[in-house]
């Protein structure tokens, strides 16, 4: 098998290139463009990791460049997207460019080029504020930012090329994915940054919302898993642990671990528009296990251990002053 990874430069991209190399695959990687040749987190694999990796740099807003990365691959992981969603409120044309338009490329591409799996990555912020839980596969849409308007119309796209061409895709959903190499405009790298910088008043939004976290690496072994499994082709796949956890409660709990003095304060700019914010997520996992034998491997307390690790090691990629869009 030779597999592609789009967004492989980013934090879950990164991760599951390192896996697929691990497990023995030939791999190609994705990497956005830019005139620094850097390859983002890619950078820092090990170099045994790295040497047996293909790297491919391009723009996923691009069809040309993703139909000359798509050449000769057997499955594409596609990952390449615009995830932030503060950002999404005032640059929302870049979100549609970028995740819309750059999964219509993929799609385009794999369909020309009979590319035998294709799974795209989605998200859970494509459900919106629970209206049960916990939330399946069948749970309906609510685009409650324009970043998960953009994922809930790549999802769709991705469902018509599956049901117009019989094209073998896969929709994998994770909920909310931390770990190492996670950017701080994520909450749990922002909470951990700002202890370990030794402030002792930490920034943050809404407190009240709830959350699912998958660690990074269960969700890298997630797409793999549904990969290997083609009764998966035409389904809709959450990735979850089945368990939540407040923003309040999560920030506590690593302020009692690095520095118990610390307090927590709300900022009135890492808030979201009051029906923007997503006040409860707490996914099902029922169907991934039907359908393979994928389980977390990683209670919260030890991901968020080797997350807190990683960081004290890594503190001079993060800037602890700003709040990160």
């Amino acid at each position: 098998m030779t597999v592609l990874v789009t967004g492989a430069d980013g934090f879950i991209g990164s991760h599951l290139v390192e896996e697929l190399v691990r497990n023995g695959e030939k791999v190609r990687a994705f990497a956005y463009y830019n005139s620094f040749n850097t390859w983002g987190w890619l950078d820092t694999l090990p170099k045994e990791v790295l040497s047996e990796i293909d790297v491919f740099t391009g723009d996923i807003r691009d069809p040309n460049g993703v139909r000359e990365s798509m050449k000769g691959i057997d499955s594409v992981y596609h990952l390449a997207a615009l995830i932030a969603i503060p950002f999404s409120y005032h640059s929302p044309d870049s979100y549609v460019d970028t995740n819309i338009k750059g999964t219509l490329n993929v799609l385009q591409a794999a369909k020309d080029l009979d590319t035998k799996r294709v799974l795209v990555t989605s998200t859970s912020e494509v459900y919106g504020t629970a209206k049960y839980v916990p939330i399946d596969e069948n749970h309906p849409y609510q685009g409650q930012s324009p970043y998960s308007a953009t994922k809930i119309g790549a999802d769709r796209i991705a469902e018509s090329f599956h049901k117009s061409f019989e094209m073998p895709i896969t929709i994998v959903r994770p909920f909310n994915t931390y770990g190492p190499r996670q950017s701080a405009r994520a909450v749990i790298p922002t909470i951990i940054t700002q202890l370990l910088a030794g402030k002792e008043e930490i920034k943050l939004g809404s407190l009240t919302p709830t959350r699912d976290f998958n660690y990074v690496k269960d969700t890298a072994n997630g797409f793999i898993k549904i990969e290997k499994e083609l009764t998966t082709i035409g389904e809709e796949i959450n990735i979850a642990t089945q368990h939540e956890i407040s923003i309040g409660q999560l920030a506590q709990e690593m302020i009692d671990q690095i520095n118990p003095k610390a307090k927590i304060i709300t900022e009135d700019e890492r808030l979201r528009p009051e029906k923007s914010e997503v006040n409860r997520l707490l996914g099902s996992n029922e169907k991934i296990k039907q359908f393979t034998d994928w389980a977390p491997q990683y209670t919260l307390k030890e991901g968020l251990a080797e997350t807190i690790e990683f960081l004290k090691n890594n503190m001079d990629s993060y800037k602890t002053d700003i709040y990160n869009v």
